[in-house]
């Protein structure tokens, strides 16, 4: 007991030190640049303790549960000799984790002419393959750039053949459908299918499969767009309503919490049924280790009720009311600099962020620190943010912007050591997450609605942007390695085959 006491409370610093600034940020735009009406306030505040608190929780019960139950459900996959058995049972695992996805509800709204049903069924076949795809890719060592130029190509290419109000909703999914659940266990998968190659090259080919699988809802979205012909996105934003004492405060957050502890419940239901399954078809774990996993299988459930309740009561309508003002303002061109504020900091409240650059800082014996990785996904998320916003005054498409970052992102992955070009692609489907959606598109519809743009062309778009530009931030610091190590030749070779200078070439930021 005491044990688990003292991790929470470590956890618990981590996440006050990741919501923290974003909450200050807030509070310091509310009383000296836009004034916010005391009830949304209210609730932002009683979202950021919401936030802090599931945050705690979720971290410890990634680490306790869903890291542990997706490395042991990667090897047992692949225990079968017959390769279409594991690729069949990634397909569906995709298909049923994705099915429970709830972010993957709210895109199905936003999609005209097309069934909801449809949409979702199509999505989670495009994971479910695409998580085949992977692991064949991890299973016989297939260059991962190469992969990416001809699936990235086939995206754009039919990019050109949807309609435009189209595109940004069918790039928005990629990001949509990689939630903090299923992100946490699709990682801990390639790093469990990865152990069972003891090449030096296994460490490198471990991640990469959030980067392919965000590929599979894209295209899918844009195959059904062009089977139903959709002529325009349509979204209409639900009218704000203010808090008017502390009773009506807590009766909004309460009639919230039973959403969220169903949906969240369903969500994890999947993940339950495979490590179900595992155990009593394949390796059967001791009772020590059944009962910390199911320990941290609660903490899971518990952080994410709390932190989808905050986000989404919360954190939402604050998000669109002060994109709104800030638009409206004379100087609304200060959006732009406030926005990417806010992304450098929004990004470290992102439940999975916490579980990939400790994951990375693991695999690579601490090559690549938390802290590095931490630095380059604020910074790319900053970048799109101020990006998004520069496209909200502006009106200009998307392709603008995805097309040449694609591009860069792409040509940079044939210059850098494989593992950053692995690493950055998954860094993109986990730095869109529940926070980008609650609040940063919140915030730029808030804008859109302001300067009188089309929502569906001008704020959504978001999610696709913030999922692109870590892929090249994160390729940076990939560069910045080689050029450490070309400084010094040096070098000494871990044993997950990452090469790295002991001391000199572990990157500091």
């Amino acid at each position: 007991m005491r044990e688990y006491t003292e991790k929470l409370l470590e956890k618990l610093r981590e996440s006050t030190a990741a919501v923290l600034p974003i909450a200050g940020i807030v509070l310091v735009l509310c009383f000296a640049l836009v004034p916010v009406p005391s009830g949304i306030l209210l609730c932002f505040l009683a979202g950021a303790v919401l936030l802090t608190v599931g945050m705690m929780f979720f971290n410890l019960g990634a680490e306790m549960a869903m890291s542990p139950i997706g490395e042991r459900v990667g090897p047992a996959m692949t225990k079968s000799r017959k390769l279409w058995v594991v690729l069949v049972l990634a397909f569906l695992l995709g298909v049923i984790i994705t099915v429970s996805e709830p972010d993957l509800q709210v895109l199905a709204e936003l999609v005209p002419s097309v069934p909801n049903e449809v949409l979702i069924l199509f999505v989670a076949a495009g994971v479910g393959v695409f998580l085949a795809i992977a692991i064949l890719r991890m299973l016989f060592g297939i260059a991962l750039p190469v992969m990416l130029v001809g699936f990235y190509a086939l995206v754009f290419f039919l990019a050109f053949l949807v309609p435009e109000g189209f595109r940004a909703v069918a790039f928005d999914s990629g990001g949509v459908t990689t939630g903090p659940m299923t992100v946490p266990f699709i990682m801990a998968l390639g790093i469990g299918i990865s152990a069972v190659r003891n090449d030096r090259h296994a460490a490198d080919d471990s991640f990469g499969l959030v980067g392919l699988c965000s590929i599979g809802p894209i295209l899918a979205v844009m195959v059904l767009g062009m089977i139903y012909h959709p002529a325009e996105g349509n979204y209409e934003l639900e009218a704000m309503k203010n808090i008017e004492d502390s009773m009506e405060l807590a009766k909004q957050f309460l009639g919230g919490f039973p959403v969220y502890l169903k949906e969240m419940m369903i969500s994890l239901l999947p993940i339950v049924l495979a490590f179900g399954l595992f155990q009593l078809f394949s390796e059967r774990l001791p009772g020590k280790e059944l009962k910390r996993i199911g320990i941290g299988m609660v903490y899971t459930y518990v952080g994410l009720v709390l932190f989808m309740t905050g986000a989404n009561m919360g954190f939402m309508p604050a998000g669109r009311y002060l994109g709104q003002a800030m638009a409206g303002l004379s100087a609304n061109w200060l959006i732009v600099p406030v926005g990417a504020l806010m992304g450098y900091f929004i990004v470290k409240a992102e439940p999975a962020v916490y579980v990939l650059n400790h994951q990375v800082e693991e695999i690579t014996d601490g090559a690549i620190p938390a802290k590095a990785m931490g630095i380059s996904l604020s910074l790319g998320v900053a970048a799109s943010v101020a990006l998004s916003m520069v496209r909200v005054l502006t009106g200009l498409p998307i392709l603008y912007f995805l097309v040449p970052g694609y591009g860069i992102a792409i040509g940079l992955s044939f210059f850098v050591p494989k593992i950053f070009t692995a690493i950055a692609f998954d860094s993109g489907g986990v730095a869109s997450g529940p926070m980008t959606a609650t609040f940063l598109l919140p915030f730029a519809q808030g804008a859109c609605m302001a300067v009188g743009g089309n929502m569906v062309t001008d704020a959504f778009g978001v999610v696709a942007m913030v999922a692109m530009t870590p892929l090249i931030t994160i390729q940076i610091l990939g560069l910045v390695y080689r050029l450490k190590k070309q400084k010094n030749p040096v070098s000494s070779t871990t044993g997950n085959g990452l090469e790295y200078l002991e001391d000199d070439a572990i990157i500091e930021l």
